[in-house]
């Protein structure tokens, strides 16, 4: 039976089927768990949430009479939070506004994912109903701003990237969704088989998957096996759609049928693995490896440019790049004034070639100038870009603390 209550009523050996508020401000990631812990018990109470779902038939019940008792078919409260999503309406907002919540929900959701992971490599079951709400926060952010959450996930280092590999991919799929006009049930579709596409990376010895140098060929074999491996442990999961079966499967196809694991060709690739091939790959090589540093957002779109014709769909990739900019947020860029500087923020329904910059080294003093916000797109302004640099070549040093701020990862 169902029973809400207030957090104050909490006991262990409760089984909660939902903590009552927002994902970002419950203590936990998991949807439904049983309360074994007196520490989890101090956490909820301490936290902003103030009522809580029980199940009285697999955990404890209230210690007294609770007046406000709502009793529900299971099967009619699953239909309402599972397959009748209210209808999001979210507006856009600036850079400025999104960065600290999405820093947020990127904390929260690498922790989230560490802990789903976790239990996969030790051969639990994936609990998707628990990941769900984690992707619809993740979706929220990038509908409202999707240059601040994409940016900060691609920030990660060497020994979270398997975790936020994942986080990064969901939130490029759902830009990626958002931008190839599907529905929002499919764009978020799309986000939750991002997040879930390397799971199968858990059956690969670390050893292997965090290895500085070279692969020897048994392990590059081992490695092509987490698709499949990544399939299996969905298929013995609850509520895996087939979407995310498929992306999981199928992310390493190539539209020319060089790919694995079924040397898949064309059309015989699902749109939404061709998606997830194009947002896997953009992340992997964006990304510091333990064998090699990420390479510029902006040089990475130019490299998976020239491979296109034969690994990626082309009118997927040209969505990709419409999504996120031609220059992303995080280049390093040279203006025809003579300044550096890095994009800050695409300027949505505008040209991709004018975003907004801030600019803080001059290449004729070379020296650091007083930081200057430039809207490209604005009225007036006679300043363009003229080519994306490398920041070793200017020897400049932490440069994404000029489009982060405070919202920087310490």
């Amino acid at each position: 039976m169902l029973k809400k209550i207030k957090t104050s009523e909490l006991r262990v050996g409760m089984f909660v089927t939902e903590l009552c508020g927002s994902w970002i401000d419950t203590p936990f990631w998991k949807k439904s768990f049983l309360l074994s812990d007196p520490a989890e018990l101090v956490e909820i109470q301490k936290s902003k949430i103030q009522e809580a779902w029980i199940d009285t038939s697999k955990g404890l019940d209230v210690l007294q009479a609770e007046p406000e008792v709502k009793q529900e078919p299971e099967p009619v409260v699953e239909a309402v939070v599972v397959k009748q999503p209210v209808p999001r309406q979210i507006a856009p907002v600036s850079m400025a506004e999104e960065l600290d919540r999405a820093s947020l929900i990127v904390n929260k959701s690498r922790a989230a994912v560490f802990s789903m992971f976790s239990e996969a490599r030790m051969g639990k079951a994936v609990d998707v109903g628990n990941a769900q709400e984690m992707v619809e926060e993740i979706a929220d952010s990038v509908m409202r701003n999707p240059g601040a959450l994409i940016g900060l996930a691609r920030l990660k280092t060497k020994d979270d990237y398997t975790y936020m590999h994942s986080v990064a991919v969901c939130a490029l799929m759902v830009a990626l969704g958002k931008q190839l006009g599907l529905s929002d049930a499919d764009t978020r579709e799309a986000g939750l088989a991002g997040l879930l596409h390397d799971i199968g990376k858990m059956g690969i010895d670390p050893d292997i998957l965090n290895k500085p140098g070279k692969l020897t060929d048994a392990e590059f074999v081992s490695v092509k096996e987490h698709p499949a491996a990544g399939y299996k442990m969905l298929l013995e999961a609850n509520g895996v759609s087939q979407v995310a079966l498929d992306v999981c499967l199928h992310h390493h196809e190539k539209m020319d049928g060089s790919g694995y694991p079924d040397r898949l060709k064309g059309e015989e690739i699902s749109l939404f693995a061709r998606m997830g091939a194009v947002c896997d790959v953009y992340d992997a090589i964006t990304s510091d490896r333990p064998y090699k540093q990420g390479w510029c957002p902006a040089e990475s779109l130019r490299k998976m440019a020239e491979w296109s014709k034969g690994h990626f769909d082309e009118k997927v990739f040209q969505a990709f790049v419409k999504s996120i900019g031609i220059y992303p947020v995080g280049t390093l860029v040279r203006m025809e004034s003579g300044r550096l500087g890095v994009v800050v923020e695409q300027q949505i329904g505008k040209s991709l070639l004018s975003p907004k910059v801030r600019v803080f080294f001059s290449v004729k003093s070379m020296g650091y100038i007083v930081p200057e916000l430039l809207d490209l797109a604005g009225p007036g302004l006679q300043d363009k870009i003229v080519a994306r640099e490398d920041a070793s070549k200017w020897g400049l040093k932490d440069i994404n603390r000029y489009w982060l701020g405070d919202a920087a990862p310490h």
